[in-house]
């Protein structure tokens, strides 16, 4: 964001999709500013810290964090998932540290341990990085005990889910959303 050169290497979910016949101008102010200048601005505005630094959300919703066929059930699932995540990073004091996080639903079944019998549920994988300006981002580096208390509510709070990994891959070379 300081040099303003940055190639770009994926499409942003948050552009286009606007009909070409509108009848009207498209204004956008701050189309050239990254995530932290934008926060700035808002912060000498006078806006909510907790609405300037809630973590982003693509525009495409959970269409990109659902790997491949988008259907309700997974939908469902990424959601309860991911409810327990935030929940458990707000508990333990570690929402405002990370820049982003959500849960990714993996489109493979693993076998899974309940009481007496096996079950063949989901994947899904947790991801949660530090940036500054969202063009590098490191894999955030949350506690063991915690990413084990979140595997273990997911797994045990939310059928049809088996396995839940942790994402350690730094932008580049991955992106911070999965698609």
């Amino acid at each position: 964001s300081k040099t303003g050169k940055a190639h770009v290497i994926k499409s942003h979910h948050n552009v286009g999709g606007l009909p070409d016949d509108m009848e009207m101008g498209l204004v956008e102010p701050l189309r050239e500013l990254f995530k932290d200048e934008v926060r700035k601005i808002g912060l000498e505005l006078g806006l909510p810290y907790n609405m300037l630094y809630r973590h982003p959300f693509p525009g495409p919703g959970l269409g990109v964090r659902v790997l491949g066929e988008i259907k309700k059930e997974y939908c469902d699932l990424l959601r309860r998932a991911d409810a327990i995540f935030i929940e458990e990073l707000h508990a333990a004091d570690l929402y405002d540290k990370v820049s982003q996080a959500f849960t990714v639903f993996l489109p493979v079944r693993s076998v899974g341990v309940m009481g007496d019998g096996r079950k063949y549920d989901w994947v899904v994988s947790l991801r949660a990085v530090e940036t500054i300006d969202f063009m590098t981002a490191h894999w955030a580096h949350l506690p063991y005990d915690f990413l084990g208390k979140v595997s273990n509510r997911i797994i045990n709070e939310v059928e049809g889910i088996s396995r839940v990994v942790y994402d350690i891959s730094g932008k580049p070379p991955a992106t911070i959303e999965w698609e």
